[in-house]
């Protein structure tokens, strides 16, 4: 059977893995508000040699401990969710551009192998928690291990804007860290799976 997620490449994510360490994100958290100043420069200087921070000075400086354990505890939730296997859970904290793309590859996906299924078939079959939604989900967590982030990869934040965030994940074994993107939607902040690891004009 093809893989229901086409765009998915698994090979991007053992950058992105667990909390190095076995640091826990509250952990991480409170080490940064404690060291705040060392720590804040640090990812500075090395997102100004990334290119993933424009201008450092406005990272933080708008938002406060409370924004950041939103933005955090969004993206621990998502990745605790496939750990226990609840996907609706997981679904509910993607972003909208999350959603449409990942029904729109089951579509694209379910037209190669001619199944002739229609893509509001899709939608429903996703919202009422159906077989399709049941297989993508299943499919996605044997390519990916969840624990990779949550045990294994060091958190710390990116910028933080009022309607997108970037958290910065490093695996213990990489030196090159992964950036989550978190979108504030709907009065919560949602994890941007697409617009992080699906190759395409993000």
């Amino acid at each position: 059977m093809a893989c229901p997620f086409s765009g998915f490449k698994p090979a991007c994510l053992p950058r992105f893995a667990k909390r190095a360490g076995g640091q826990g994100v509250k952990e991480i958290k409170d080490r940064d508000m404690k060291h705040g100043k060392s720590t804040v420069s640090l990812i500075f200087i090395l997102s100004l040699i990334l290119g993933v921070i424009p201008n450092p000075r406005f990272t933080h400086a708008e938002h406060g401990e409370e924004s950041i354990d939103l933005i955090l505890d969004s993206a621990e939730k998502f990745f605790i969710s496939l750990r226990v296997k609840d996907y609706r859970a997981a679904w509910d904290l993607l972003s909208e551009e999350s959603h449409e793309k990942i029904i729109d590859d089951v579509y694209k996906d379910s037209k190669k192998m001619g199944l002739g299924i229609e893509k509001k078939t899709i939608i429903k079959d996703f919202k009422s928690n159906g077989a399709m939604f049941s297989n993508y989900w299943i499919a996605f967590h044997n390519n990916f291990d969840p624990d990779m982030i949550l045990e294994q990869s060091r958190w710390e934040m990116g910028f933080i804007k009022k309607n997108q965030a970037e958290i910065i994940i490093t695996y213990k074994k990489s030196e090159n860290p992964a950036i989550l993107k978190m979108f504030k939607e709907g009065g919560m902040w949602r994890v941007g799976l697409v617009e992080t690891f699906w190759t395409r004009k993000y």
